[in-house]
């Protein structure tokens, strides 16, 4: 059998604005209302129907565990999502998921971000690599190349066997325009998909051998791990003391016995706007819209449109990314180029490099429409049967709003319900929470009066999704 684990890793930052550091690309609703997270898993589920107790491991971060649950209620998956107290790239991540499961487990490691449409023939590849993981090589998947990327790290083929696969004879960087153009003429290489297979105990003999301080950690931090539900919680200090370092450079381009498996299918690591892009369908003149977008007299233009009408006139080879509280309009040529703005929004403190206007919650979302001085103004989404946690302010007041389903408010000492187009308010200090109390959805809109309306003016006292701060900890920092 064929355990799949998911890498739910990585910030995305060249598809920023829409991606950001609190939720990246993997987590973003990109292709047809569903997310890359979301997608992998469908993908994936085949391999879990054959055994009798189907579990997919997700490995991510403790700020995005929810996101990564509700990625695996969607598609419709179960099993164990292993929380990394801090980023240590893929090896450590690996090296947890392998640690974790059965030595003689076939695991099939995949990224989140990547599109794969035909679900059939990603299904078959790896089903025709299982034998040689069985006899102990590291497999690896290759992309047959279609045009000559500089974005991709490439691998050249060997020898083949009697499998399908192909020895590797060496691995190549992300080359030049000029070089990339040569290994495509040469047609022996294929791009590096950064997807793997082999058994547990041939990845831990691995690391043992090319990375065994990374080993050494994981296995301190599995060891005195903590389960709460589906989470699994690795000690923080012995994973922080983890070097960080991705699989390739630390394993896979030293170890003696990898073999390669070509892919023919569509395959997008969806790692730059242009890739993005290219999953729409071009009109007459090469422009590719996605939402509510408008092309006049323009020509190989790429319009993200969620929301407002966003028009082109008269442009040529531009991408404009529209989001709520920031707008991108980029040459095609400087995709690969996003991720610098990234870092100079970063540079200036701006919270636009990490989070949206649009907040995700484990309960639902809220977002800020309107700011100023001593007051802001929220639109609050809870999902049915979904709490807020029990907290209380030290800096600001609140009027709630209901505009649409049943909200369950409790203020002080009383708890009450309230219907749509009825309000409430709750005074600076006092301890409140809202519920849901109902099977559809809770919208209102909030207004927020005080002198600090930052999110860390909250102390709770209970939620359901652990995040309680010690109350001697909550006044310290008030």
């Amino acid at each position: 059998m064929i355990q799949p684990v998911i890498l739910c890793g990585g910030s995305g930052t060249r598809l920023w604005p829409l991606s950001r550091k609190s939720f990246p690309k993997q987590f973003v609703p990109l292709i047809g209302g569903r997310s890359l997270l979301q997608l992998t898993l469908e993908r994936v589920k085949p391999f879990g129907l054959q055994a009798a107790r189907p579990e997919t491991i997700c490995v991510g971060s403790e700020e995005h565990r929810f996101f990564i649950r509700d990625a695996a209620e969607a598609a419709g998956t179960a099993g164990t999502i292993i929380l990394e107290p801090v980023a240590r790239n893929t090896a450590a991540a690996m090296a947890l998921a392998a640690l974790h499961a059965a030595p003689d487990q076939k695991l099939l490691f995949a990224p989140a971000d990547h599109h794969i449409p035909d679900i059939e023939a990603f299904v078959a590849m790896v089903h025709g690599a299982a034998p040689a993981a069985d006899a102990g090589a590291m497999v690896i998947f290759g992309v047959t190349p279609s045009f000559p990327s500089t974005a991709y790290g490439y691998v050249e083929k060997g020898a083949s066997n009697s499998g399908g696969g192909f020895a590797v004879s060496r691995f190549i960087e992300k080359p030049d325009a000029q070089k990339a153009q040569q290994l495509l003429l040469a047609g022996n290489v294929l791009w590096n998909a950064g997807i793997f297979l082999c058994t547990a105990a041939t990845l831990l003999h691995a690391l043992e051998k090319h990375a065994p301080d990374i080993l050494a950690g994981c296995r301190k931090a599995i060891a005195n791990c903590a389960r709460d539900g589906d989470f699994l919680r690795p000690d923080a200090d012995s994973f922080a003391a983890c070097r960080s370092e991705s699989i390739d450079y630390a394993v896979i381009e030293k170890h003696e016995n990898v073999v390669v498996f070509p892919f023919n299918g569509s395959w997008s690591d969806v790692g730059s706007w242009n890739a993005v892009a290219d999953l729409t369908a071009p009109d007459g003149a090469g422009n590719r819209i996605s939402g509510n977008g408008s092309a006049l007299a323009a020509e190989t233009t790429y319009i993200h449109a969620p929301t407002r009408r966003v028009v082109a006139l008269g442009t040529k080879d531009l991408l404009i990314i529209d989001t709520p509280d920031a707008l991108l309009v980029a040459a095609r040529s400087a995709a690969e180029q996003v991720k610098s703005v990234v870092a100079a929004l970063e540079a200036e403190d701006r919270p636009e490099a990490v989070v949206h206007r649009k907040v995700a919650r484990p309960w639902g979302w809220y977002d800020s429409m309107e700011a100023g001085d001593r007051f802001q103004v929220k639109h609050i989404h809870v999902k049915p049967g979904a709490s807020l946690s029990l907290q209380m302010h030290h800096h600001r007041a609140e009027h709630w709003v209901v505009v649409r389903g049943t909200a369950e408010v409790t203020c002080g000492s009383e708890t009450f319900l309230l219907s749509e187009n009825q309000s409430t308010y709750i005074p600076l200090g006092e301890v409140h929470r809202l519920r849901n109390p109902g099977k559809t959805d809770l919208e209102m809109i909030e207004v927020q009066s005080g002198d600090y309306l930052q999110e860390d003016d909250i102390v709770r006292f209970d939620d359901s999704y652990g995040r309680v701060v010690p109350l001697d900890a909550a006044k310290k920092a008030a």
